[in-house]
């Protein structure tokens, strides 16, 4: 009996996990996204390693830049392309019956895998090694794979470099991540190749959104909006900040989101000068501030939203104040943002524009702040000029530790052809419009 049962069991486990990825990360579009990379590579081979293990507590999110270019969320696999012949070769794990009961069946389990997901071919891992080996028989082999560090779900490379240093204040620390080790492993391996870092090939093509990321991120931005609405309507004074981001993040769990873009911040009164602050756990007061920075992860694709409130419901004169010195500069950076514009003409059109209005900016610089995608701090120098299909955030804030006060207010905003549209549009933040909700809520 079973004998006949575990089979079973295994067949079912195994044809529940091969459901078809989110629109953005299609066969079709993958497909095509690997495409441009080998013409821009245009010699040698190029790997890339997926994600092998989740964070603990958390569910496995695959590497960003493999995805981008698979649609695979398989655990452990390797992409290699042979840039001049246009081939993708797929490798995965192969698994015994136990593995595939725990963790469920990889594509290898799929017939007719490598036609459905348009690749040359999907093979085992074990295969791997001796596949190398035959593309270095070439006089001068070329080998692209990511010598940058690569990006997490919140942080683009760069921030990820940071963190490793300051990890490293110990040299206890000191040990190489997971790209450092791959590298050195490939040049001991094919001491004879020349390694290139494919980076900056693939942020480029990740720089501009198809039509179809941009659908899963307008719907990511009405999904991510509403949970703020509904944090909104949850404030009370004598509430605990947690109580916030429950509310938040069940509205966007129970929605369809895979999960969280980062780790919310609910932050009140002074907790709000802390840019970073996530314990969400201080009691709110009548009278205070609370500063929100939220966003879903929807499709693989990230949104981030920032807004201030009153925890009563009505500013004082002193927040009303500051929120508007806030809320205008917010609002001339993204009028001003559109394409062929860069940052510096960014800052000096919107300094111009409130000037003109007489508006006292309190200081702040009218910035674009970073890009949003699969990471929610994509990587991108912010001072190239914008084009159509860039996905941005502007988050301007002003913060008075000494008074308990800071206003934050943040958009993701898409570079149209002849403008921008603000993703997030949906969240409240005219003060009359924040008053009004409170006021009318059950």
């Amino acid at each position: 009996m079973k004998r006949s049962i575990i089979p079973a069991l295994l067949l079912a486990v195994a044809s529940g996990l091969f459901s078809a990825p989110p629109a953005p990360f299609s066969p079709e579009e993958c497909t095509g996204r690997r495409a441009r990379l080998m013409a821009a590579a245009g010699e040698g081979l190029i790997i890339l390693f997926g994600e092998t293990d989740a964070p603990p507590g958390a569910r496995f999110r695959q590497d960003n830049d493999f995805f981008y270019l698979t649609g695979c969320d398989d655990r452990g696999a390797v992409l290699v392309m042979l840039a001049a012949r246009g081939e993708a070769h797929l490798f995965l794990p192969e698994q015994g019956p136990r593995e595939i009961m725990v963790d469920g069946a990889n594509l290898l389990r799929q017939q007719e895998a490598a036609s459905r997901w348009q690749l040359t071919r999907v093979a085992g891992l074990s295969a791997l090694d001796e596949f190398l080996a035959r593309q270095m028989r070439m006089a001068r082999p070329v080998v692209h794979a990511r010598l940058s560090m690569g990006d997490t779900l919140d942080s683009d490379r760069g921030e990820a470099q940071l963190y490793a240093a300051r990890r490293r204040r110990s040299h206890f620390n000191d040990h190489p991540g997971p790209d450092r080790a791959r590298a050195a492993k490939l040049r001991s391996l094919f001491p004879q190749a020349e390694l290139r870092d494919i980076a900056p090939l693939i942020d480029r093509l990740r720089l501009i959104k198809s039509p179809a990321e941009i659908e899963s991120l307008r719907r990511n931005g009405r999904l991510s909006a509403e949970a703020m609405r509904q944090a909104m309507l949850r404030t009370r004074p004598g509430e605990r900040e947690w109580a916030l981001e429950g509310a938040a993040v069940g509205w966007v769990l129970g929605h369809g989101a895979r999960g969280l873009a980062f780790q919310p911040i609910v932050a009140s009164g002074p907790n709000a000068c802390t840019w970073h602050y996530d314990r969400n756990d201080r009691l709110m007061a009548a009278g205070e501030l609370v500063l929100m920075d939220f966003g879903a992860d929807l499709d693989h694709l990230c949104m981030d939203i920032s807004r201030t409130w009153p925890v009563s419901g009505t500013f004082s004169p002193e927040q009303r104040e500051i929120y508007r010195a806030v809320l205008e500069v917010q609002k001339a950076t993204i009028a001003a943002c559109r394409p062929g514009r860069n940052a510096a003409e960014i800052r000096r059109i919107a300094a111009a524009d409130l000037a003109a209005r007489q508006v006292d900016a309190r200081g702040l610089r009218c910035d674009i702040h970073h890009f949003v995608g699969l990471a929610t701090h994509d990587g991108a120098p912010l001072d190239a000029p914008l084009l159509e299909g860039m996905v941005l955030a502007v988050e301007p804030g002003i913060y008075y530790p000494e008074q308990g006060i800071g206003v934050r207010i943040e958009d993701t905003i898409l570079i149209t052809a002849d403008g921008c549209e603000v993703l997030s549009a949906a969240v409240p933040k005219e003060i009359g419009e924040i008053e009004e909700l409170f006021k009318n809520r059950n």
